[in-house]
């Protein structure tokens, strides 16, 4: 690796807005696409996709709308296609039971109702209690406006918060919590815990640094992370201190979020629990002022008919 042997760093990393609208194009040169495709909404919500995994979404599109009948491939079959590859097949023969299907929606139907609620998070562009894959039993999928590569700590809070919604939202609705929740608090936890390890976000432990970052470029080339702690024992218990006080806080706050919005969450779980998967439109609908109470812990929506709030037909994705 010194000077003169092998001293040059090639990075190809994965293609970002632009790059992922381009290879697109590329791909769909030889496909009928229907007038309504937009290549830079479906940029848009394939953050993280290779090359290979744009060419595999255009693929899927076009054998779905073949399978169909249909003369073009249309933006219905993006979205079904992406829903395959990111959350897997429909777990059709999956019967769940009422009561978990209901906690099921209080769930994503918390998640929405947060990410809505918080100005730093992405916004929600579809919700679904459908099963996928092996473990997915729904999803909220959001969009990110544009690729990110800083975030604030007002934006990690926010993420923190959306990622909380669904349990606090259970025990909101029905005095209890389930274990569905389990990957939402490993993360969040691995988040309060880099914010106060490597990004220097505590005021208690001031601006070190006590973890270091992996690095997933050149790993094995000399740029392994440190095996051993560099931190005394009082200052691993002041670390676990301070994840366990933003996770307390972030809990607070969407409590308070999700409590001031009962009747919006109790309308979503609700449509969840009639259509199964709710849409943008159908979502700009109900977070509105068309909202209205019913009885205690009942209530609807205006409009229900309208075409926004109707079922859809296999608009889902895992979680």
């Amino acid at each position: 690796m010194r000077p003169g042997r092998f001293d040059r760093h090639v990075a190809l990393d994965r293609p970002d807005l632009k790059g992922r609208e381009q290879i697109l194009k590329v791909h769909v040169k030889n496909v009928v696409l229907a007038p309504t495709v937009e290549l830079t909404k479906l940029a848009a919500r394939t953050p993280g996709f290779a090359g290979a995994d744009l060419a595999n979404l255009v693929n899927e599109a076009a054998l779905l709308a073949a399978r169909k009948g249909k003369d073009a491939v249309e933006m219905p079959d993006f979205d079904e296609a992406l829903d395959r590859i990111v959350g897997g097949l429909e777990k059709k023969n999956r019967v769940m039971n009422p009561q978990e299907k209901e906690t099921i929606a209080y769930h994503e139907a918390g998640h929405a109702i947060v990410a809505e609620s918080r100005p730093h998070a992405d916004r929600v562009s579809k919700v679904s209690i459908i099963s996928r894959g092996v473990a997915a039993l729904g999803y909220t999928q959001q969009t990110p406006t544009e690729d990110r590569y800083l975030l604030k700590q007002s934006e990690l809070l926010d993420r923190l918060d959306v990622l909380l919604g669904g349990r606090v939202a259970e025990q909101i609705a029905f005095g209890d919590v389930s274990t569905g929740a389990q990957n939402d608090l490993q993360r969040a936890t691995d988040m309060a815990r880099q914010m106060i390890t490597q990004f220097g976000m505590s005021e208690q432990l001031g601006l070190a640094t006590y973890e270091e970052m992996r690095n997933p470029m050149f790993m094995g080339a000399g740029m392994m992370p440190r095996e051993r702690k560099e931190y005394s024992e009082s200052t691993a218990q002041m670390i676990d201190t301070e994840v366990r006080q933003i996770l307390a806080d972030a809990n607070g706050r969407v409590k308070q979020t999700l409590l001031a919005s009962r009747n919006k969450l109790d309308a979503l779980a609700k449509l969840l629990l009639e259509q199964e998967v709710v849409d943008r439109a159908a979502l700009d609908l109900l977070l509105s002022d068309k909202v209205t109470p019913l009885t205690p812990g009942k209530h609807s929506v205006e409009a229900a008919e309208t075409p926004g709030l109707r079922n859809r037909n296999n608009e889902n994705e895992g979680k």
